[in-house]
């Protein structure tokens, strides 16, 4: 579990979908001029160098934000997300992306607060330096799905979780759902964004069966895939499961995900939109 590297998948789609929502999720909660606490479970390194060894061995970004980079016309709420990306980079040339914990510390306001975990050994160092002891925000060097459930509810009761492992073991699958459960159960009012890969669609189908009958209220997915499930071994999709989320999510998702099914999939690329769970 702990070999697994961001670097080498920094900018492909699945980071295209999992940013632009938590822009969208961000963007409103502080909409309210109160504190909202950030929690991310797998920070990773923070950011990451698309010219970097790792970057280059498959090159995922140019099929990501790279197809989006050069763009004139985007929907409205997709250029907010690829506007941030350009801002964290110099000059026109896209250089460098930006991780969950960069992007969130980019639009973290003076009253915010973000809390951050990440195991590995080295992504940890990495994410240390790229945080440079802001005073906002706290590094853990510990298991994120564990320890989260500690800091909850929040003093701040505004509240967002980002919950994205790697799944490379195939018991992230039922622990995220178990983990989601605690966390409900002590803060039923958060946010919650869970991501998810699409690499073998039963797995995803006991998942969100799961969740289904978990009790947790309010939960919308979305998913876009850039091929057809199955044909081949890799990630064909990916989704997120949002809890609580903006009433504004689902149309802007409505906009947004046929644009990007069209500029990064193939033709039997889809995207789907569900509700989970009602309020």
């Amino acid at each position: 579990m702990l070999s697994y590297r961001h670097a080498f998948h920094a900018g492909n789609f699945a980071d295209v979908l999992k940013h632009f929502t938590l822009i969208q999720l961000i963007d409103y909660l502080q909409q309210k001029d109160k504190a909202v606490c950030y929690i991310d479970t797998h920070a990773g390194a923070g950011g990451y160098a698309l010219n970097s060894e790792y970057a280059l061995k498959n090159c995922e970004f140019v099929s990501g934000i790279g197809k989006l980079w050069t763009q004139e016309t985007l929907p409205t709420a997709l250029d907010r997300y690829v506007s941030l990306i350009k801002s964290l980079n110099v000059g026109k040339q896209l250089l460098r992306y930006p991780g969950s914990p960069l992007i969130s510390k980019h639009l973290l306001r003076p009253q915010d607060r973000m809390v951050l975990f990440e195991l590995h050994s080295t992504e940890i160092k990495l994410l240390h330096t790229l945080m440079k002891r802001d005073p906002r925000i706290t590094v853990n060097h510990d298991d994120g799905l564990s320890n989260a459930i500690k800091l909850l509810p929040p003093k701040e009761r505004r509240g967002l979780i980002l919950i994205d492992p790697s799944y490379e073991m195939k018991t992230d699958y039922a622990q995220v759902v178990d983990t989601l459960e605690k966390m409900y159960k002590r803060f039923a009012t958060g946010t919650y964004a869970l991501w998810y890969p699409v690499i073998e669609r039963r797995r995803i189908d006991k998942l969100e069966n799961k969740l289904r009958l978990s009790g947790i209220k309010n939960m919308q997915l979305f998913e876009l895939a850039i091929a057809a499930d199955g044909v081949n071994s890799g990630m064909t999709a990916c989704g997120m499961i949002v809890i609580n989320p903006p009433w504004t999510l689902k149309a802007q998702m409505q906009e947004v995900l046929p644009f990007l099914v069209q500029q990064l999939s193939d033709n039997a690329g889809f995207f789907r939109i569900e509700q989970l769970a009602d309020e």
